[in-house]
């Protein structure tokens, strides 16, 4: 296990949380008489809804004085769903120790009198369509995402147009560090969220830009852009049964030009790399598939290779090697070794090198969590737009 004495700060930020969370303004002003007699609030230390004890089991917190019951439970995956019952002391916090919780990223929910409620003591991100408590519980392992003394890019947010469905869409633009000094051009990463949740995901959870940042650092991958959408282009009253509306022509002919247009890019199909989690995995796919002459690499994170789907067939492409090859610089297949489609992952593969088809597969210990993506995503990184692909 890691030590747990102190976090890195990289653990602790999340949608609705970037300084600490452990302070709270007093309720008992102070008078200064020195100061026209003025009186000022102050800071003092506040409880951590979320502890992670040397030990590395967790103690959990929430304030609730008039409660009669607190819980907390996982949403599944590492954390499970079984609710572990918090103990009242006479200060009106409630508490609890939890052993046995694997390191990695947990969306975790708390229930006070059997209702569900935010725990404005721990962070708080964004996912299953919600706002949701987080912790982050580092090993050994983790500090590819931390927040290191290195040189930082910048995340922007930019605004364009869907032609789909008509409104205005955001992206989040990372761009690397000395990329405003610079007068070079860069490939991109096109890198889609999943489903509940929503373009935010890649910086706040995954800490995208952390990533890239250490990775650049280390001299470990290529200087890129990464283009974070949000993936869902319904119109009007839709109700599509998997992929949410046309999103990948909009990609294709809203979103890449506006991006080629604004930004230094290396705009040609070399130059472009399509990726994503789950849903956005199967986004990407569809997008790598059906607009070929824009990118040249397919990065699926959690979502296998399903190459039949009820609006689409790709299998007849899939058995031609040659065609693939030629069509992909770079075919990345990577998951979380506890997901349940795991195994059938690791056949697809098999038939790959049956077929004489070229791919990277990659797998972490993990569920169908962040953690998962977190490390998809930074060993993805190290080989996209590699020399001599």
């Amino acid at each position: 296990m890691g030590n747990y004495r102190e976090l890195n700060q990289a653990c602790e930020e999340h949608f609705l949380s970037f300084a600490p969370l452990n302070q709270k303004i007093s309720s008992d002003p102070v008078h200064d008489p020195s100061k026209q007699g003025i009186d000022y609030l102050y800071y003092i230390p506040e409880e951590k809804g979320v502890r992670i004890l040397e030990n590395g089991d967790v103690e959990f917190c929430f304030y609730a004085p008039q409660a009669q019951t607190v819980e907390v439970a996982g949403i599944g995956g590492a954390m499970g769903t079984e609710r572990h019952a918090l103990h009242k002391g006479q200060d009106g916090y409630w508490r609890a120790v939890v052993p046995g919780i694997p390191p990695g990223f947990h969306l975790h929910k708390y229930y006070v009198d059997g209702v569900q409620l935010l725990n404005k003591l721990a962070p708080i991100g964004y996912g299953t369509f919600a706002p949701n408590n987080i912790f982050e519980k580092p090993d050994e392992h983790s500090d590819f995402y931390y927040i290191k003394d290195v040189p930082h890019g910048d995340v922007r947010m930019e605004l364009y147009r869907s032609s789909v469905n008509g409104r205005l869409k955001c992206c989040y633009v990372y761009t690397p560090p000395g990329y405003d000094a610079s007068d070079k051009r860069y490939p991109v990463v096109y890198l889609q969220h999943g489903a509940t949740e929503n373009e935010i995901g890649w910086v706040w959870h995954a800490k995208v830009n952390f990533i890239l940042d250490n990775l650049l650092a280390e001299g470990n991958c290529k200087e890129m852009l990464v283009v974070m959408n949000c993936g869902y282009g319904f119109v009007g009253e839709e109700s599509p049964v998997f992929l949410p509306g046309d999103f990948d022509r909009e990609l294709a002919e809203d979103c890449v030009p506006f991006i080629d247009a604004k930004y230094r890019t290396l705009a040609n199909r070399d130059g472009r790399a399509v990726a994503g989690l789950s849903l956005g995995s199967a986004q990407a796919f569809y997008a790598a598939l059906k607009h070929r002459d824009l990118y040249a690499s397919l990065g699926m994170f959690s979502g296998g290779l399903p190459l039949v789907r009820a609006d689409y067939d790709y299998s007849a492409f899939f058995e031609d090697a040659d065609r693939v090859n030629s069509n992909f610089r770079l075919l990345y297949l990577g998951m979380g070794e506890q997901e349940s489609w795991c195994e059938n992952t690791r056949q697809v593969c098999r038939e790959l090198d049956q077929k004489g088809i070229r791919y990277k597969f990659f797998s972490c210990p993990g569920f169908h969590e962040w953690d998962v993506w977190k490390r998809c995503f930074h060993d993805f990184a190290q080989v996209v737009f590699k020399e001599g692909k």
